[in-house]
């Protein structure tokens, strides 16, 4: 008995694109995330503001709404912005898979902000003095003594971001991206079987948020790996 009842190829491409919009997102979401932690650990003050403000609206709002929201509201921009200069005749609709890209690294860069400024506040400052005393530039610094050192702090809270992400992919189906849940809708729809297609979306998303949670936490022994030799 066929238990995929023939959808075994498209419930495949469906988890590949799940990953492929999760690492994008992910990818970009670092981005958003250590420029709202700079951004909130700024000396000046409107910048300071900017990126509190960043993190609350991110980690305020239902993701599904600013997927939504991105969406619509961007293809209807781009439509206006278009046609103001006479480049379109129609309506310019974005591509779902940038769409759901782009809202879910916002949504991961809000939370992943604030996982990233306690990691930068976790470095000693020492450290930071002691680059500025060797002549080190703000970058130089940056670069060659703070983000080396932030993911040993980071690691945990950013891989339960990451997990999280990985479910909220789910949410891309609302604007017709063919990844896990919408292949699990078309084929209850197609076979009238709702239970059986769920139970796998659900069983799909298992593997995935499981598999990922243990190479997550490898990296976090990894990165302990020097406080712990130093412990004993």
């Amino acid at each position: 008995m066929d238990v995929l009842m023939g959808w075994g190829g498209q419930l495949l491409h469906g988890a590949l694109t799940t990953l492929e919009v999760a690492f994008a997102a992910l990818a970009l979401g670092l981005v958003w995330g250590i420029l709202g932690a700079l951004a909130q650990l700024s000396r000046w003050w409107l910048v300071r503001q900017l990126g509190f403000l960043f993190t609350l609206i991110m980690r305020g709002t239902p993701e599904l709404l600013i997927i939504l929201i991105i969406y619509f509201g961007g293809s209807v921009t781009l439509t206006g912005l278009a046609k103001s200069i006479g480049m379109a005749a129609g309506f310019i609709e974005i591509p779902a898979f940038a769409a759901g890209v782009f809202a879910l690294s916002l949504v991961f860069g809000g939370y992943a902000a604030e996982v990233l400024r306690g990691a930068f506040l976790a470095i000693p400052k020492g450290q930071i003095e002691a680059a500025e005393a060797f002549g080190f530039s703000w970058w130089d610094a940056f670069t060659t003594v703070r983000l080396p050192q932030i993911w040993r702090f980071a690691l945990p809270g950013l891989g339960n971001n990451w997990v999280s992400l990985i479910k909220d992919t789910s949410l891309v189906s609302v604007v017709g991206l063919e990844e896990i849940m919408r292949v699990s809708g078309m084929a209850t729809a197609v076979t009238g079987e709702p239970f059986r297609f769920y139970l796998i979306a659900a069983i799909i998303f298992y593997a995935l948020t499981t598999s990922n949670g243990l190479i997550v936490a490898k990296l976090e022994r990894r990165a302990s790996r020097g406080e712990r030799e130093l412990a004993r």
